[in-house]
């Protein structure tokens, strides 16, 4: 695709990535939320949970002080809030042996939302959502005064941009059609109140973590045909608190460490090939011994190898086997986004499943949950949970389709036709408006064999239908899809691994440059049955309410049919000159099959 098609696209394509490291490298070393909410027990923690939090005494005196205040305005608001989100984050970036970045970083920034109207029509109404939120850096530290007066300054902000923007809503909604969702702009919810000390900063040896990424990153230094290679450690610990007009008051801090393994290469045709491994865990000693993580390195590298070697792939549509993390991109991009309930209401969006209610939409034996509640599943960490969701809204497990049958929507505080209420996946980064987003999603399957069989049923499947071979799809980097009505309802996902499976027994295939492609309402009917086992997949999402960590878990599955095509690439050539150490080693050029 050409770039201006490109950011064209991204206007609608949510688009999910392995890890983030890219953002890492190349956004002035962005932070992420997002992590496990740590838990506290025992006498320490009650004292700490009873000791003043002068940040959240701030935000209570300003928020009541501007709510009496806004009272007195010809167009008052009927809801304020301030999200206060804190940040500490070590951050660790090594390259062949070297460091690139060793920094700590400490941030504050403040979320003021404001609504003016009422609940059934107010100012963030359809494509003025935005004027919902104004965002700023707030001061860190104590400071009470210096907190005080950033918060005065953007809630003076946010009110001029609400007020006219509901005048605006309100001559809008009375000269164009009548919409064919009716439900009102915001849910009505039991404000919560739940406080827990505030987050530490990182806990890691730094000098240590330092030592051993050096030691990670200059095992690439060996491979000539690595190109680019880093590993970076995050490692973080955040709190947000959020106080509403409605009463709500929550504190509730996280904490992750994230290990990301990342390489790149080119091949011949200049086709650039990268393969990424990432480690999340709640603290840096529940991280892979670095043994393993050196055995990971290699692995990487010989990936990296075998796929400047391998031909590129050609178009193919019939029998494919994906893996249990493959299965679980597939499903996020597929069927995920399209299950987030503000895409059921936006008349701009496809609204797939919107009157699907009732309806099967899978084959019977499958059933999808998301519960951003679960931690951990099958011994791993979940990138995706949460104990409250960016709306104060306790996080809830949703079983939005059971044995096939479609039965209800990631909610927000954004209602919909027969869906009145947030179910708490209302999500979103720092500065973005919440919107129903997907948390952990998980599928299960009562049609399932071993694993290993799955093989032997592709093999079958290939044979049924007189193909010459089958595909299986190892590994993935991500993906995105469309969702609005404006451009076909398609999805990419984009493999790493992928090998041809032959039916006469010859041993498999790595191809490379093959993307799967397909609309949903046909390539989710497609499943012929799973393995027995869920494997994660863990991410970060991005979409319209920004970038926010996500896991996927789905067994392994065979399709009677996917189609795939052939992956765009650049055509620069690989490097002229030799890597350091190199010089004289005989110039070994991988033999691309046709």
């Amino acid at each position: 695709m050409n770039p201006p098609l490109l950011r064209r696209l991204a206007r609608f394509a949510p688009r999910c990535l392995t890890t983030g490291s890219r953002l890492v490298l190349s956004g002035a070393l962005a932070l992420q939320l997002g992590g496990a909410p740590l838990t506290h027990a025992g006498e320490e923690s009650a004292k700490a949970a009873s000791a003043p939090d002068p940040v959240l005494a701030t935000m209570k005196a300003e928020l009541t002080r501007a709510t009496a205040e806004l009272a007195k305005a010809e167009n008052p608001p009927y809801f304020l809030s301030y999200i206060v989100y804190d940040q500490n984050a070590v951050i660790l970036v090594g390259a062949y042996g070297s460091l690139l970045t060793s920094a700590a970083v400490q941030a504050r920034r403040a979320d003021v939302v404001m609504r003016v109207g009422s609940p059934a029509l107010d100012n963030t109404h359809s494509q003025s959502r935005f004027s919902g939120m104004t965002s700023g850096t707030l001061p860190v530290g104590d400071n009470t005064e210096a907190i005080a007066r950033v918060l005065w300054e953007l809630t003076d902000r946010e009110y001029k941009r609400a007020a006219p923007a509901f005048l605006n809503v309100k001559t809008n909604t009375a000269v164009r059609a009548e919409e064919e969702d009716k439900s009102p702009d915001f849910s009505k919810e039991s404000p919560q109140t739940h406080m827990v000390p505030a987050a530490p900063p990182p806990s890691i040896d730094r000098a240590a973590w330092e030592g051993e990424i050096r030691r990670l990153s200059g095992a690439f230094r060996k491979y000539a045909d690595v190109y680019s290679a880093a590993v970076i450690l995050q490692a973080q610990g955040s709190t947000s608190r959020l106080v509403s007009s409605e009463g709500a008051a929550i504190v509730e801090p996280t904490t992750s460490i994230r290990l990301i393994i990342q390489a790149e290469t080119r091949a011949d045709d200049g086709m650039e090939l990268l393969r990424v491994e990432t480690f999340q865990a709640p603290s840096a000693a529940e991280l892979p011994p670095e043994a393993d993580l050196m055995a990971k390195i290699e692995k990487v590298a010989a990936d990296l190898k075998s796929l400047r070697a391998a031909p590129v792939a050609e178009p193919y549509d019939g029998p494919a086997l994906l893996s249990g993390r493959a299965a679980a991109v597939f499903f996020h991009e597929v069927l995920g986004h399209r299950l987030e309930g503000h895409r059921q209401r936006d008349e701009e969006e496809g609204q797939t499943f919107t009157k699907k209610v009732n309806q099967e939409v899978l084959p019977k034996f499958l059933s999808v949950a998301d519960d951003p509640t679960l931690r951990e599943l099958n011994g791993i960490k979940l990138a995706g949970s949460y104990g409250y969701d960016d709306e104060g809204v306790p996080a809830q497990r949703v079983n939005v389709i059971e044995n096939g049958v479609l039965k209800n929507f990631l909610m927000s505080r954004m209602p919909i036709k027969n869906f009145e209420r947030s179910n708490g996946h209302g999500r979103n980064q720092p500065g973005l408006m919440p919107t129903g987003r997907q948390g952990n999603l998980v599928v299960s399957s009562t049609q399932t064999v071993p694993e290993p069989k799955l093989r032997e049923k592709l093999i079958e499947e290939v044979k049924k239908q007189g193909k010459p071979y089958g595909l299986y799809f190892d590994d993935v980097q991500g993906g995105f899809t469309l969702t609005t009505r404006a451009l076909p309802q398609a999805f990419q996902v984009l493999p790493v691994m992928v090998y041809r499976v032959y039916p006469d027994g010859r041993p498999d295939e790595l191809v490379r440059g093959v993307d799967i492609v397909g609309t949903p309402l046909a390539a989710l009917t497609r499943i012929l049955v799973t393995g027995d086992s869920e494997h994660v997949f863990n991410g970060v999402c991005g979409a319209e309410s920004g970038s926010v960590p996500v896991s996927a878990a789905a067994p392994a599955m065979l399709f009677s049919e996917m189609e795939v095509q052939k992956r765009a690439h650049s055509h620069q050539r690989p490097p002229i000159l030799s890597p350091p150490g190199f010089e004289n080693a005989p110039a070994a050029k991988p033999e691309v099959k046709p």
